[in-house]
């Protein structure tokens, strides 16, 4: 289906869960070429995060699930409109920004990180992420399970509730303690802190959305100035288009590719006992 005589490039992989699309990412603004401390991270079912420690680059992949494409999530669905994409709380009214300003239909990824950080803030949730039943904002269903009402079937578009439950919140905690885990294994190999970081790079789409101040308030991502962070969008497809239209760019993706050290996260020995304490809110 190609044109004729055309060529097909296929960029190194760094292992075999770090794969060439990552390698595209640390190629796009010469991240794997920085002389500072940077953290450049896609995230995704897997997601791939590099630590780039005066020239050294640390790598690992953060098994991290699908929670944040709205899989496994209740009233979970992907970015589309009626997705809702932003949360906000105050006292009990509660304020949702959906895509394409549509009828709620469900929530996204971004917008259940936005509703847990909001209800953290709203003392909805407590540090292990149960639901305190005796908020008037958190129900009790006929399983005597809590629920969170984020949208009445009065104004979603289904004429459902869009809710969110104890499950819905435990599979967030699985996916940031794994991102957070990863991240935290990489510094540690690196022998410096998070508040040593120059810059921390969020890519591709998901990223794009986030709210990094609700990432940061649910322990995702470290607690550094917001200032630090750059949102870059989708930097592996602007690192394909560079190894396209230029040998010397393939040439330095290859060499990024060799110079990165993988961590093996499920066989490093402090691993468990890093994301066991960032589930915790």
């Amino acid at each position: 289906d190609l044109a004729p005589g055309a060529y097909i490039y296929l960029p190194s992989n760094i292992a075999g869960f770090v794969g060439a699309d990552h390698v595209a990412v640390l190629l796009a603004d010469d991240i794997g070429k920085s002389s500072g401390r940077v953290v450049a991270l896609d995230i995704g079912t897997n997601t791939e995060i590099t630590l780039v420690s005066d020239g050294r680059l640390l790598s690992c992949s953060c098994a991290s699930g699908p929670a944040f494409e709205g899989a496994h999530i209740h009233d979970g669905m992907r970015a589309a409109p009626g997705a809702i994409e932003r949360v906000r709380i105050e006292g009990e009214r509660i304020h949702l920004q959906t895509i394409k300003n549509q009828p709620p239909v469900g929530i996204c990824g971004s917008g259940i990180l936005d509703a847990v950080s909001e209800m953290l803030d709203a003392g909805l949730l407590n540090n292990s992420g149960s639901l305190e039943k005796d908020s008037p904002l958190v129900r009790t269903n006929q399983d005597n399970q809590a629920e969170f009402v984020l949208a009445p079937s009065s104004i979603s578009a289904h004429g459902r509730d869009i809710i969110i439950t104890r499950k819905d919140i435990n599979e967030i905690q699985l996916a940031k303690a794994a991102i957070r885990a990863g991240i935290e294994i990489l510094l540690k190999e690196a022998g410096i802190t998070f508040s040593e970081l120059d810059e921390f790079i969020v890519a591709g789409a998901f990223g794009t959305y986030l709210d990094i101040k609700s990432t940061i308030r649910i322990g995702m991502f470290p607690p550094l100035p917001v200032s630090r962070f750059r949102q870059v969008g989708n930097a592996a497809g602007i690192g394909a288009k560079q190894m396209l239209v230029s040998a010397g760019k393939r040439r330095d993706a290859v060499e990024i590719a060799g110079k990165v050290d993988y961590i093996e996260l499920t066989i490093h020995p402090d691993y468990m006992d890093i994301f066991l304490k960032a589930m915790y809110f």
